[in-house]
């Protein structure tokens, strides 16, 4: 249904037909839409603040698989140097989740088990500071 409005001009013989106020709601759904999401999207991507030296300290387990810098000796193991510090944040909450499964998924499974959120902020934040 269009919803249109009729108001009275100064001039009694005419009629001005205020915009269509449906299509005022729609532009301005859209808009409070688009920065609803850009300010989720920006908060997300500071939501994730480490310490890359609590981080460095809990490595150590890390590092028999990914190497005490973070580059892997093994080729079948991933380098996290350098690492995008949300991605990491991800896979290991989705390795302490069972929802990543395949490959060597259970040695990670058993390893993030143990790690709290703080953990893996801190770990990414560590491995994301290596270059």
């Amino acid at each position: 249904m269009v919803f249109q409005a009729l108001c009275y001009t100064e001039k009694p013989d005419e009629v001005a037909q205020l915009p269509d106020l449906k299509k005022m709601e729609n532009k301005m759904l859209k808009k409070v839409i688009i920065v609803s999401a850009m300010a989720m999207a920006f908060s997300a991507t500071n939501a994730i603040a480490g310490d890359a030296a609590a981080g460095k300290a809990k490595s150590a387990v890390c590092a028999a698989c990914h190497g005490a810098n973070g580059m892997a000796t093994i080729k079948t193991y991933p380098n996290l140097a350098g690492q995008n510090k949300e991605y990491l944040v991800s896979a290991l909450k989705a390795y302490k989740a069972k929802q990543r499964n395949g490959g060597m998924a259970a040695i990670m499974q058993a390893q993030a088990a143990g790690l709290s959120d703080a953990d893996m902020e801190n770990l990414a934040e560590y491995y994301s500071s290596l270059k």
